[in-house]
């Protein structure tokens, strides 16, 4: 088994992510190789698609939303993922599991608020609802307190959310607009209804593709699936390993990794960018915690800049009407080449982002 280096692991996932170099590939086609991408954050993927293509412009995503394409709804960790429409309907019922345990021991949502409830008749009742027209979570709730008096509207509603094939339509995720997120269901908006379930093999195989090498517990911590140790088993993949860990990494064994000593460009992720979120031991971007570091939570509700490969600074964006600020806080001590690589990556973001506004870059030291 192959030993890798914490360093060659960096570049290896750096390579599948696109952080490497910019690709020249449609948005469509990243969206997919990236098996999605976290959507949260409305705008986000506008980001994470720059940062990973060559030429990429607002409108080319905001087509794909607006012809159902591309859609935004409930997947992977129970959370709003960017997706092709396809991957909605194939990933959908194989990551379902998760998002019945998001209704089900949400402290929130579930638990004791579900029992004894006819759940069919409510999902019926939220179909209905959204027939009739998409539905915020406001209107959801009204509608289904009506229904149902004694019950708490939020856990109905976020129970319709996640146990149906819901999608965040537009003009929510539309580059510079806003709205509270309306929802309807995959048979609605795309015409075609979840009636078959994929194989598991075939998501970590895309999982990899696009994280690996990688650990099971990794490709969990990505998808929020768990027991796909068996899964792992079936598949004809190469094993890695790390001096650090005796956890074997799976890889596909087709695609070669790039040289351990590739120089990595600074590139900037938006907020909750999967690269981030998706394996369980991140020590392959990020620092081994320490008493002194950096909630994860701070590193993921900013932009991360990536130096070297690795988190370096975090960033956020304001503006008014004439100028847009970008504002960097570094988390730890940088040369002056790395703010010279930064703060040039940063005039790039803005004259994507803003480029009719004047511009600011601003250094933030805490």
């Amino acid at each position: 088994m192959t030993t890798l280096s914490l360093q060659a692991l960096n570049r290896a996932t750096l390579d599948r992510q696109w952080l490497l170099e910019r690709h020249d590939a449609t948005a469509l086609e990243a969206i997919e190789h990236l098996a999605g991408m976290q959507a949260q954050a409305p705008l986000a993927p506008y980001v994470g698609l720059w940062t990973r293509l060559q030429n990429f412009q607002p409108d080319e995503l905001v087509k794909l939303l607006e012809d159902r394409q591309a859609v935004r709804g409930s997947l992977m960790r129970a959370t709003i993922h960017l997706v092709s429409s396809r991957d909605f309907l194939a990933f959908r019922p194989l990551i379902q599991p998760r998002l019945d345990r998001e209704i089900y021991q949400n402290i929130t949502y579930g638990r004791h608020r579900l029992e004894g409830l006819d759940m069919d008749a409510v999902l019926q009742a939220g179909i209905d609802r959204m027939t009739q027209s998409p539905a915020t979570a406001v209107q959801l709730r009204e509608h289904l307190a009506k229904l149902w008096p004694d019950r708490e509207p939020a856990a109905l509603a976020h129970a319709v959310r996640c146990l149906l094939p819901t999608i965040q339509i537009p003009p929510r995720g539309i580059w510079n607009k806003g709205g509270n997120p309306t929802m309807t269901t995959a048979d609605l908006w795309l015409n075609s209804p979840i009636t078959t379930k994929p194989s598991a093999e075939a998501l970590v195989l895309r999982y990899l593709a696009a994280y690996g090498p990688a650990t099971v517990a990794d490709a969990q911590t990505w998808s929020g699936l768990t027991h796909l140790t068996e899964i792992f088993d079936h598949l004809d993949l190469r094993t890695y390993t790390t001096p650090d860990s005796n956890r074997p990494l799976y890889d596909l064994p087709e695609i070669p990794l790039p040289p351990e000593d590739t120089e990595p460009p600074t590139r900037f992720l938006p907020e909750y960018d999967n690269l981030l979120l998706s394996h369980a031991d991140r020590t392959r971007f990020t620092p081994t915690p320490t008493p002194n570091s950096l909630p994860l939570q701070t590193l993921l509700t900013k932009g991360t800049i990536l130096h070297n490969g690795h988190t370096k600074a975090l960033w956020t964006q304001s503006k008014s009407k004439t100028q847009t600020t970008l504002q960097i806080t570094p988390t730890t001590r940088l040369s002056h080449q790395a703010w010279a690589s930064i703060e040039s990556e940063a005039h790039k973001l803005l004259a994507f982002t803003n480029p009719n506004a004047t511009h600011e870059v601003r250094r933030i030291e805490e």
